[in-house]
């Protein structure tokens, strides 16, 4: 197993400042030497907690569910409690960490996918939507940030007032009506945007399923590539949706349904190339 701890800030040489995040964890099986060199698509994983904290169960048991299905994980440690642009910087700076590494992790480079949680999800449709915005290339100059497929899930999909995550929205504006619309992922979906996989449930009652609508409707508009996945039932923070990451779940025949997101997603991106390849 490959269990790298990378200081993103240390290793582009950017000042962290006030930044308490900006790690990014490898958590990957080892190569095999007596195997065929393989090369596997790499995912970054940006788990939820409003911003406010990392959610665990979106973190690690995400990582190991893609490792098994051969991908390279790799989960962003993102900064808390800061306003645009900190948490997507960093994620730009992971998106490239990847590419620049890929030879030493054996991954492909040309498929770097990333997956996004609630807050995170929030991240990862910034990451489809702002990699190429000033206020990244500003600070980090030109770079390949752009990911080539992503996933949101159960994803703070817009900042719109009235169908948002207050919490998320107000710390990733800082408060700031004017940014908060600035950010607004939805707003900001272009032709160039990532093609998306989202999958969300109509009784989320923390996020409402209205963001992964428009975020939908938004894709449609500008020919944006799209899978969009409304489960009836099922409660806010379900990730894998299985035992492991819920100790208590009130509906488990209808929640452990929802569960089929993951495998929906992975043939999803095994249809734009997502697959291990022998050299």
């Amino acid at each position: 197993m490959i269990n790298d701890r990378i200081d993103l800030y240390e290793y582009f040489a950017i000042a962290r400042g006030k930044a308490t995040g900006g790690y990014l964890n490898v958590c990957m099986p080892d190569k095999m030497t007596e195997m065929r060199k393989n090369v596997r698509p790499a995912m970054l994983i940006m788990p939820g907690g409003g911003y406010a904290f990392i959610s665990e169960r979106e973190a690690e048991p995400v990582a190991f569910a893609f490792a098994a299905k051969g991908y390279a994980p790799f989960i962003l440690y993102y900064t808390l409690e800061t306003a645009f642009p900190t948490p997507l910087v960093e994620a730009c700076m992971a998106v490239e960490y990847i590419r620049r590494n890929a030879d030493k992790y054996a991954v492909d480079r040309t498929h770097v996918g990333a997956i996004g949680f609630s807050a995170g999800g929030n991240l990862a449709a910034m990451l489809a939507t702002m990699y190429g915005d000033k206020a990244i290339t500003d600070i980090l100059g030109k770079g390949d940030f752009r990911p080539d497929a992503v996933i949101l899930s159960y994803a703070v999909a817009t900042t719109g007032e009235r169908t948002s995550h207050g919490g998320t929205s107000n710390i990733i504006s800082g408060g700031d009506p004017v940014l908060r619309k600035k950010v607004s992922p939805e707003l900001n979906v272009t032709k160039d945007s990532v093609p998306v996989f989202i999958w969300h449930t109509m009784e989320d009652d923390a996020v409402p399923v209205e963001g992964a609508l428009l975020y939908a409707e938004a894709c449609k508009a500008h020919g944006v590539p799209f899978a969009l996945h409304i489960f009836e039932h099922g409660r806010h923070g379900l990730g894998l949706c299985d035992e492991n990451v819920n100790d208590n779940i009130p509906a488990p025949i209808a929640e452990e349904s929802v569960g089929s997101w993951f495998d929906l997603a992975v043939n999803w991106l095994g249809s734009r190339g997502f697959k291990i390849y022998y050299r």
